[in-house]
């Protein structure tokens, strides 16, 4: 019997049936662009498809669960905040994600943007093009090995930046409910209160995903008990952080940098803010060749497991 899949994941198109073969799992994948509502219900309602494989920005909303036969939702990625879970539940509807196929990559670019920012290479990269030859756009940059790196959400990602820092003699901090405290103490990491963690840290790295809880965490109030001297990363989902605050918080000189690579809408009509030691990149944190293969690799053998009868290796799990 061949299992029917409707994917709307563009970065998986091409390797995601063959993931599916090399498992022995007889599936015909159809990848459909658009990544609307009205466009996944089409296709999976005429395709009758078993499962539906989604990327971060395609909605899986009640209709998906009610006017499709479909018996699993896989997310082609780590996030999950467009797809409605409670309905998801409801209908009895499994659904899976991949939170292990990009670590390495995330970790890396939120390292790159964090040191981007505190070095101020932006402003220098412009001043140099522009024909100077000076520190001034740089001053003041004080020394990394005396500063404190602060986690919003201290996951898998976060625990691998973690790693990757050691050799920097930075101090370590997290703001996280859900992380055991055995966690942190392996990785060297303090656990504060989300007040503490932004008080304290020069350099604070973003991860959280985007819940009702995480909306809007990093706002006004939030930004506000920043040092002038800090600077931010966000690599998690941007209506994490209220991007208007953190503009006003820049422009004003009340936080020193900032490097983004997911903003509240993608792609956005308008940057936040010109702030000339700002970095932003295009929502490209996860990519490699080889996280592309990986993500798609776990999908399909989740999307297998759920149809045949067995139990997923990453359901979605509720928490951060």
């Amino acid at each position: 019997m061949s299992h029917r899949v409707v994917s709307t994941d563009e970065k998986t198109a091409d390797v995601l049936p063959e993931s599916f073969t090399w498992q022995g799992f007889d599936a015909d994948v159809r990848f459909v662009e658009g990544g609307s509502e009205a466009t996944l219900v089409e296709a999976a309602s005429t395709m009758e498809a078993d499962a539906v494989v989604v990327d971060a920005g395609t909605p899986v909303t009640e209709r998906v669960f009610t006017e499709t036969p479909i018996r699993v939702v896989a997310r082609a990625g780590i996030g999950v905040d467009a797809i409605d879970l409670e309905a998801a539940r409801e209908y009895g509807i499994p659904v899976v994600h991949d939170p292990t196929y990009c670590v390495e990559e995330v970790a890396t670019h939120a390292l790159s943007l964090l040191l981007s920012a505190w070095r101020k290479l932006r402003p220098h990269d412009g001043a140099v093009r522009a024909g100077s030859w000076s520190r001034t756009p740089g001053v003041p940059t004080t020394r990394l090995s005396d500063a404190t790196l602060g986690f919003v959400s201290f996951g898998a990602t976060a625990q691998r930046l973690a790693e990757l820092v050691e050799g920097f003699d930075l101090d370590l901090l997290a703001y996280d409910p859900y992380v055991d405290h055995a966690v942190a103490t392996e990785y060297g990491v303090e656990r504060v209160e989300l007040e503490s963690l932004l008080r304290r840290s020069d350099l604070l790295a973003v991860f959280a995903p985007l819940t009702a809880e995480t909306r809007g965490l990093l706002d006004r109030d939030a930004l506000s008990l920043m040092k002038r001297s800090a600077v931010l990363v966000n690599v998690g989902r941007g209506a994490v952080v209220d991007a208007d605050a953190l503009a006003a918080a820049l422009d004003a000189g009340d936080i020193a940098g900032a490097g983004l690579d997911v903003l509240p809408e993608e792609p956005p009509t308008e940057l936040p803010t010109d702030h000339p030691n700002v970095i932003y990149t295009p929502h490209v944190a996860w990519y490699s060749e080889a996280a592309i293969q990986e993500c798609a690799n776990t999908v399909a053998s989740d999307v297998a497991q759920v149809l045949t009868g067995g139990e997923p290796t990453y359901p979605i799990s509720g928490n951060w």
